[in-house]
């Protein structure tokens, strides 16, 4: 025999809440086994559902196009931040530049550390206006700027790509706001699902079996068959 399984898609769910909703049976008064409350509630969820969804899809769409737009400056921002913290290691190593600059300027107390960090996008957001800042005082009192690159070219990289990745940030926290209010519709639709289903199948369950499932699926119940089973 079938087993039911309840919707695991927000599409199943709208198709299972609407096949409920556009059976004319429901709304017999004669006829109804179903309270009016359950079915107010089955509208309200889909209309919720529907409404939902299509909020989550356009503000995903959203977040994946401007991810794309995100990779090409993410790159070369990194690229130069990295390139020129490992010219001022160099010019560290080489004698040209004091080691102390590194942690009065830069706010860099382990290179080693901080290489490893600038592979990493938020540390790397977070180290850029330190060193470009560390750069910009060390000239100011005399010291030799770095040329390749530039501190210039390094913030106009990091400007372009933080111009992106605010951006991206606020669509990030828009799909993660939508998706927790969908989760907490989908829990209170599955509830309701429970409720109805077993309504339908308790009212059902002195007609032959066939007659039982055919009827219950009118009513939105899903119905699958194990692997190698007679369908009925």
């Amino acid at each position: 025999m079938p087993y039911r399984r309840f919707p695991k898609t927000d599409t199943a769910r709208l198709r299972s809440l609407g096949e409920l909703l556009e059976n004319n049976d429901v709304y017999a008064a004669k006829t109804r086994f179903i309270s009016m409350d359950l079915i107010a509630q089955a509208k309200k969820l889909h209309d919720q559902l529907k409404t939902l969804s299509a909020r989550f899809m356009l503000c995903y769409e959203a977040q994946m196009r401007n991810y794309k737009r995100l990779a090409k400056p993410q790159k070369h921002m990194m690229m130069y931040l990295q390139h020129f913290v490992r010219v001022l290691l160099m010019g560290v190593e080489r004698g040209e530049i004091k080691i102390s600059a590194l942690s009065e300027y830069y706010a860099i107390k382990n290179p080693d550390e901080t290489l490893r960090q600038l592979h990493i996008v938020d540390d790397a957001c977070e180290i850029a206006p330190r060193v470009i800042e560390g750069e910009k005082k060390r000239i100011a009192v005399g010291g030799r700027p770095i040329y390749n690159p530039t501190i210039g070219m390094v913030a106009t990289h990091f400007d372009i790509f933080l111009d992106i990745y605010k951006q991206q940030s606020i669509l990030n926290d828009k799909s993660d706001r939508t998706l927790a209010e969908l989760k907490v519709l989908r829990a209170q639709i599955d509830a309701l699902l429970v409720e109805i289903w077993n309504a339908v199948e308790a009212h059902f369950a002195d007609l032959p079996p066939e007659t039982c499932y055919d009827e219950c699926r009118k009513y939105g119940l899903i119905y699958y068959y194990r692997k190698g089973e007679l369908k009925i």
